[in-house]
């Protein structure tokens, strides 16, 4: 079980990738181009610099929009065990189908206002159920009839429809689960200070798998958050009970106890999670850490930043699920010390250096009391530093630049005991050996191989093995096998892979 999830760890490891710059993008672009931001630097409401900033927004929220997707990609072709491109494309379809059919039973069965997002948890879902049919049935030869769509072209066909049954799966269960989550969040509201505590446990817990849409809002925009008399007007909901305070010139004392909801995370993105991925640093192999210091830095930097967390945690998440729960437990830890030590901070999008600034020290510490999460962040990069340090070491957690170790050698073997295998072998001694290969494709029946000399490409001995013609080209020869030749080019290829 270790083994496997250390494998989903580094499957994810290629989109993850792309996650700190998008995160960038998106995290200055928000926080700069806000109504709160542009009243307290008058000089960001410049035309070209909020075209800009409007620029950066949508392209990192691109990515973050599609995020489920480009993991379902990611883990078809972390955990494929050949012929990756295909993988990854059955991924991508799969997912789309799958998105597409639920999108399809809201419209036929349900009210119109609802809807289901099951964010990354579908995306593994997908991605898991892919590399699975990809993995089984890659090299499956189908009735000669149907020998167009055998071999690697049969794994798209087969996630899409698989995908639609997920789909309708996914319908039927998932609503019962955002409405559990609901119940929850009034529970929550209630529970003051303990509140707190559950509010950042269970919100980090289940933003990691994108169902953390379902809590915040309930306490930012609704009654659950709040309901204060702010200017004459009674308001409900944490974070617009806030604006209302600070649109506000005659407010004075603490804002609102709403900000209980938003005050936690400052600590945690800000200082816990960058020294976490310090401690990961340090407990990676030394010679790993030169290549490797580029993502944790980054990753640092945009949860530093912008409070956007993705990055770091997706970068253990799958490696060491247990991890994240603890990493949930000191957030929410967070949230309960900053209630207890009032600090009223609010924000727009996030818990970094940005909006800390914007709602902390800009609004005076009378108003905020900003001043306390600095020993209590310097606390928490000391627990988080230790903690991920000492666990990802002795545990051996596979992050970027942990060596993973995957026996290959069992992988190989029960390669060549295929019959598909050995036959590939064969047309690749009949080709002149590898050395005289220079490419290998298909189409729908036949085999398409550039060599260096003709010559030695035993035409006689590829008949004999099933080729009903095999026809000289400029570049090389082109051997009919009906509808096996894509599978015996898949094949042949993994093999030249191997031998390189």
């Amino acid at each position: 079980m270790f083994k496997k999830f250390s494998q989903l760890g580094q499957a994810f490891m290629l989109p993850i990738a792309i996650l700190p710059v998008a995160g960038l993008l998106l995290g200055l672009g928000s926080a700069l181009s806000n109504e709160a931001a542009i009243s307290q630097f008058p000089f960001l409401a410049q035309s070209w610099l909020q075209a800009t900033l409007t620029i950066m927004t949508m392209a990192g929220n691109t990515v973050f929009t599609n995020l489920p997707l480009i993991f379902s990609i990611g883990v078809a072709v972390g955990l494929a065990d050949a012929d990756k491109g295909t993988a990854g494309l059955s991924g991508g379809v799969a997912y789309l189908v799958f998105t597409g059919t639920i999108s399809a039973f809201l419209e036929l069965f349900a009210d119109a206002d609802a809807s289901i997002d099951t964010g990354v948890l579908g995306a593994l879902v997908i991605g898991l159920t892919v590399t699975f049919l990809h993995n089984r049935y890659r090299k499956i030869e189908l009735p000669q009839f149907l020998g167009f769509f055998g071999g690697n072209r049969f794994i798209p066909i087969i996630s899409a429809l698989v995908a639609i049954v997920l789909g309708g799966i996914f319908f039927a269960i998932w609503p019962p689960i955002q409405n559990l989550l609901v119940v929850l969040g009034e529970h929550i509201a209630q529970m003051g200070s303990i509140g707190s505590f559950f509010y950042g446990f269970f919100l980090r817990l289940t933003g990691a798998v994108g169902l953390h849409h379902t809590i915040y809002p309930l306490f930012w925009y609704t009654s659950l958050g709040g309901v204060e008399t702010v200017a004459g007007q009674s308001i409900d909901g944490a974070q617009n009970i806030y604006f209302a305070q600070l649109a506000d010139p005659n407010y004075t004392g603490l804002f609102t106890y709403g900000t209980r909801f938003f005050a936690g995370r400052f600590a945690t993105m800000m200082f816990g999670l960058p020294a976490a991925t310090l401690g990961m640093y340090h407990a990676i192999p030394k010679e790993n850490r030169k290549e490797n210091a580029g993502f944790y830095f980054s990753s640092a930097l945009t949860s530093f930043l912008t409070g956007i967390t993705e990055p770091i945690e997706f970068s253990f998440l799958f490696a060491a699920p247990w991890l994240y729960v603890i990493h949930a437990f000191l957030d929410g830890v967070s949230f309960f010390v900053a209630d207890i030590l009032s600090i009223r901070i609010g924000n727009t999008f996030s818990g970094g250096l940005i909006d800390f600034l914007l709602f902390g020290p800009f609004q005076g510490n009378a108003q905020t009391n900003w001043i306390r999460v600095i020993p209590v962040g310097i606390l928490w990069a000391l627990v988080y530093y230790f903690i991920f340090k000492i666990l990802v070491k002795k545990f051996q957690v596979a992050v970027p630049g942990m060596e993973v170790v995957t026996d290959k050698a069992k992988v190989n073997q029960k390669s060549q005991a295929s019959n598909l295998h050995d036959n590939a072998l064969d047309i690749i001694n009949r080709l002149g050996s590898e050395n005289n290969i220079n490419n290998v494709t298909a189409c729908a029946t036949r085999l398409r191989v550039t060599v260096k000399d003709k010559s030695k490409v035993d035409k006689d001995g590829l008949k004999a093995m099933g080729a009903t013609a095999v026809l000289e080209v400029q570049d090389g020869v082109q051997a009919v096998f009906g509808g096996k030749s894509n599978i015996y080019s898949a094949e042949i290829n993994e093999i030249l892979e191997d031998d390189q």
